[in-house]
């Protein structure tokens, strides 16, 4: 087992946020309606990323490493009895809108504890986002048999160097907790890298 740390800086420091309020401007009213979080983002930035390096999308097994063709992101989702981690199935062939209102209801279900067995078993990839709670940056415990975990922080402005010159950025730190049987060090630094490339440019999101 092992982790790689990787701050996500957002190259206009509020690019994301003020994407996601155009769209969150733009919903209809009922029917069709959404609205967008910060974390619908970075799951489709994962989906997205995932499909660029799709060897971080596998589990360990005793007699073989399975690759999965489909891209199931489980979402880690506090509940009064315990953690679960529902599963967004074929992540990568969803637009934000789909994925935000699935997520939401998701998350309800899982706390109310409507789930069914296939909305929270399987999955290829968990993301552990605590940055809501106001935790800057942490290690999150791998969900066997599968090989990753993103742990994502909170974003906070802190000073950064551009072109030589001082300035102030909002960053994100995430941490990737990898099983190094099934992915070493070199696939988890693509995975970040395809991650942070897709984070600081979010108008990629939509293509």
């Amino acid at each position: 087992m092992g982790s790689l740390t990787a701050p996500m800086e957002f190259l206009r420091p509020t690019a994301i946020l003020d994407l996601r309020m155009e769209l969150n401007s733009r919903s209809p009213e009922g029917d069709g309606a959404y609205k967008l979080s910060l974390n619908d983002f970075i799951v489709k930035a994962v989906a997205q990323a995932l499909m660029e390096v799709p060897k971080a999308n596998t589990s360990w097994h005793d007699k073989a490493i399975r690759l999965y063709e489909n891209i199931d992101i489980s979402i880690a989702v506090a509940t009064s009895n315990g953690l679960i981690t529902p599963v967004v199935r074929r992540a990568n062939t969803k637009d934000l809108a789909t994925l935000s209102n699935e997520i939401k209801d998701l998350a309800a279900r899982a706390r109310d504890g409507k789930l069914t067995p296939e909305e929270y078993l399987g999955g290829g990839f968990t993301i552990s986002n605590l940055g809501m709670f106001g935790v800057k940056e942490f290690s999150a415990i791998i969900n066997p048999p599968q090989s990753c975990i993103l742990a994502v922080g909170a974003g906070e402005q802190r000073p950064v160097v551009k072109e030589g010159a001082l300035a102030v950025a909002t960053v994100i730190t995430m941490t990737l907790g990898v099983d190094h049987r099934s992915v070493d060090g070199a696939i988890g630094a693509d995975f970040l890298s395809a991650l942070k490339k897709r984070i600081e440019d979010p108008l990629s999101l939509m293509l």
